[in-house]
């Protein structure tokens, strides 16, 4: 069967979307669920920690399983999984069961969304690779910009279960659509790594002193996001009071920026290296950190100075990663899928950790998310310039 770029590009895109939907989409009913489960807003949120814990979980473990037995059936293996688990988060009625279905529905969308990244390898490399990956990007860029939007209408039409039918039905769309368009993508001719393989491999990253520091920028960016991702629902609904409906307003501005910082950065490789623009993008972000932690000790961290600031963080993510990504997967060809799982698995869990210490300790203020939005970034500006080289300026081949 000959394979369509642009299809798969679209397909591959499709899966890959279901994880910023079951992060983002619920976010603006946050407050109403938690007091339909009889927990605060704090708590209810470290169900944002527990998708990212599981879905770090799901990619690590997965990867290799689609290594080993093919992609489809860990692809649609996990959709069901995914599929069940969100309608059973319609029926949870405690903190507990919200956080063991959130865990077991994130174990469904790390197998799915692992497999994205290694069906474009399989079909595609050098130009068309590269062609298939731009258009993801492009699709994926609007995943996290519509979903509190889509989740904002139907906690409007219904209520805040309507959400996790909507993923369901989702997840049953490409179960359908991959199981009947997608072949299997996988060449059976290629050895499969052993598990004792698998673990040397990523035992290999670890030990790369490079290689863990571009994994610390990524993975401490991340962290700093969601540090604000999850404090979001108590910033905007309660601590600055704003409506459910101008929350994907205000929380879509920085999705916008990111995009703009890709663009930034794509200009910026014509003249300076990745590392440079690495180093960069980690500096401004210091910057907006300590802006948020200076404004909220003054008293003036008013709508008008945090959103900037946040806006400013977040979109520095478009300079971090592409080029803490590139710049380690320039060690590891060899074994790109291992680092990239590896990469994934710290990236989601630092997310999770970051989660937690936002939503954990019930305090009504900005404190929390400021000061671990200043620690993540003070790590990856640490990590960066301690265990990888000085950039050397030299013109581009």
């Amino acid at each position: 069967m000959e394979l369509n770029p642009r299809r798969v590009a679209l397909l591959v895109a499709a899966n890959t979307a279901l994880a910023p939907f079951a992060i983002d989409a619920y976010l603006p009913a946050i407050g109403i669920l938690a007091e339909d489960i009889n927990a605060s807003i704090h708590h209810t949120e470290l169900s944002i920690s527990m998708f990212l814990l599981g879905f770090a979980i799901g990619q690590l473990c997965f990867g290799p399983v689609s290594d080993r037995f093919g992609r489809k059936p860990v692809l649609l293996s996990g959709l069901v999984v995914f599929m069940l688990a969100s309608l059973a988060i319609t029926t949870a009625d405690s903190l507990t069961s919200l956080l063991v279905w959130r865990f077991i529905q994130a174990l469904g969308g790390g197998a799915c969304v692992v497999n994205s990244a290694a069906i474009v390898r399989d079909c595609f490399s050098g130009r068309e690779a590269a062609k298939v990956m731009s258009t993801m990007a492009m699709i994926m860029m609007l995943a996290p910009l519509v979903a509190p939007a889509v989740g904002s209408i139907l906690l409007h039409i219904a209520g805040w279960w309507l959400i996790f039918v909507f993923l369901a039905v989702y997840a049953g769309f490409l179960l359908w659509l991959l199981g009947t368009r997608l072949p299997e993508t996988r060449d059976p001719n290629l050895p499969a790594a052993s598990a004792r393989q698998v673990v040397r491999n990523y035992a290999s990253v670890l030990r790369h002193r490079e290689g863990m520091g571009y994994i610390c920028a990524v993975a401490a960016s991340f962290a700093g996001l969601f540090a604000f991702v999850t404090a979001s629902p108590f910033l905007y609904l309660d601590y600055f009071s704003l409506s459910p409906s101008v929350y994907p307003i205000v929380f879509g501005v920085n999705v916008v920026m990111i995009a703009m910082s890709n663009r930034v950065n794509i200009h910026l490789l014509r003249k300076r290296t990745p590392q440079q623009n690495l180093r960069l993008g980690l500096a401004i972000q210091l910057i907006a950190a300590l802006g948020l932690v200076v404004a909220t000790a003054l008293n003036v961290a008013s709508l008008y100075v945090v959103v900037p600031l946040i806006m400013v963080f977040t979109g520095m993510i478009g300079l971090i990663t592409p080029n803490a990504i590139s710049s380690l997967l320039d060690h590891f060809g060899h074994i790109s899928a291992t680092a990239t799982a590896l990469l994934g698995g710290i990236q989601f869990s630092c997310g999770a950790l970051a989660g937690v210490m936002v939503g954990l300790f019930q305090v009504e203020h900005l404190w929390p998310m400021v000061l671990t939005m200043l620690a993540a970034a003070l790590l990856g500006n640490i990590g960066v310039r301690k265990l990888t080289k000085a950039p050397v300026v030299e013109s581009q081949q």
